[in-house]
């Protein structure tokens, strides 16, 4: 098979968490994915590109990419919050690039991904419902519509996926980093709900480091700059069991090296970079 490879922002350390690091430009970053052979990106966060539909599609055809579509944190649970409008709002910038992947992460409403929220029976409700009225919105404009679950987000423990799978009809988005440090089985998940997962976002996990995330002794950013997250094939978390699982299950969908970086100097920035080539290489020979 030929893989979909795509990259994102976020592995260059480019991100919508306020003080996380040094947020390079975007000419670099896309400029470095096209120099690994990247031809698809997602879109990163508000700001990397320009907010207006048309002008978002030019700047990713100049650099030589196409849009895959891209990560969206957005509250979902909140009955007095409607986020449909700002959802068909962005999904204008989609059907000007011509993305076909909307990744949507249940947020808490608080800045960044330590805290955690319990949610009622209510606000759970209010949440599957939600994002069925978002999968409609996206299908209706030719996009598909993904749920991320996500560490710091209401949808993160597989006891979670597991209440949006019996309760939406929405496809799940496998981060396998997420889902590994939240107890969850990727492999397991692949071969249950194959049916269900739509998009990956691929990145390894040094389990050590995400102990002492998981166990309070350090948040979750100065987890990533200790390097919980690893080139692909260099950490725990079963990267080549993961895709032969997947493609055993006749996956055909983006393959996004989507790994979370920490970049405070020059130094990050090159590391990032080479922890890229690495990855890109590890993805393109476990699915040749």
């Amino acid at each position: 098979m030929t893989a979909r490879i795509a990259s994102a922002p976020i592995s260059w350390g480019v991100i919508e968490v306020p003080g996380w690091g040094l947020q390079l430009d975007r000419e670099r970053v896309l400029g470095e994915m096209v120099s690994l052979g990247i031809t698809a990106t997602e879109f990163g966060p508000e700001g990397f590109l320009p907010d207006a539909p048309a002008d978002r599609a030019r700047v990713l055809a100049e650099a030589g990419l196409s849009a895959v579509g891209g990560f969206f944190p957005i509250v979902l649970h909140r009955a007095d919050a409607d986020p449909i409008p700002a959802i068909e709002r962005e999904l204008e910038a989609y059907v000007a690039a011509g993305a076909s992947t909307l990744v949507l992460s249940a947020v808490t409403g608080t800045e960044g991904y330590d805290g955690a929220a319990e949610l009622t029976d209510a606000e759970w409700q209010t949440l599957v419902e939600n994002l069925d009225r978002a999968q409609r919105a996206a299908a209706a404009v030719g996009v598909t519509a993904t749920l991320h679950p996500h560490l710091g987000t209401v949808v993160e423990a597989p006891e979670a996926v597991a209440r949006v799978l019996a309760g939406s009809s929405i496809g799940i988005c496998l981060d396998t980093g997420h889902f590994t440090l939240a107890g969850g089985d990727p492999v397991a998940l692949v071969r249950e709900h194959s049916d269900r997962i739509v998009h990956a976002h691929l990145k390894d996990v040094s389990l050590a480091v995400a102990a002492r995330v998981r166990a309070g002794g350090i948040d979750y950013r100065e987890g990533v700059r200790q390097g919980m997250y690893q080139a692909l094939g260099r950490g725990d978390a079963r990267i080549d069991v993961i895709v032969a699982a997947l493609a055993d299950a006749g996956y055909d969908g983006w393959y996004v090296l989507e790994q979370d970086t920490v970049v405070e100097s020059e130094e990050d920035a090159a590391r990032a970079l080479e922890n890229a080539r690495a990855s890109v290489a590890f993805i393109r020979g476990a699915v040749a």
